[in-house]
């Protein structure tokens, strides 16, 4: 079966990053493209846009370039189909659950944000209603 590869611009469409930010976490080892065409052009398969995505929604939780780096890693390498022994394997899922927690509390932190900021922007919507003369007033 070939694979279906994809041109960073296409890449960037599908995962709303700018070439930019693809390109930086090229340089951070984060995402290698798979390919390169002929006329030098990255190219991309499925498998990048994934990983691609696993770094975007890390991102907005606060998450490291080093510690997208070593999920990225314990994740590879769980997936990699190499026979691990029982207590690697073990060290891997810990990891993955650490990255887990971490981004569960992260989620519940930005929910608290955001309330806060709800209420700020309905105290403000408040005070202007206040402050607006009524027609005909």
């Amino acid at each position: 079966m070939e694979t279906q590869h994809m041109q960073i611009g296409e890449v960037a469409t599908r995962t709303e990053l700018s070439l930019r930010t693809i390109r930086h976490y090229e340089e951070a080892g984060l995402v290698i493209p798979s390919a390169r065409s002929r006329g030098g052009f990255r190219l991309y398969t499925e498998t990048d846009v994934a990983r691609l995505m696993v770094i975007r929604r890390m991102k907005p939780l606060g998450f490291t370039l080093e510690e997208m780096r070593d999920l990225l890693d314990a994740t590879d390498r769980l997936d990699s189909g190499e026979t691990l022994g029982t207590g690697e394997h073990e060290a891997l899922l810990e990891r993955v659950r650490a990255f887990q927690q971490t981004a569960t509390e992260q989620v519940e932190n930005l929910r608290v944000q955001l309330s806060r900021a709800e209420d700020f922007a309905a105290t403000l919507d408040a005070r202007l209603r206040q402050s607006t003369p009524t027609a005909g007033a």
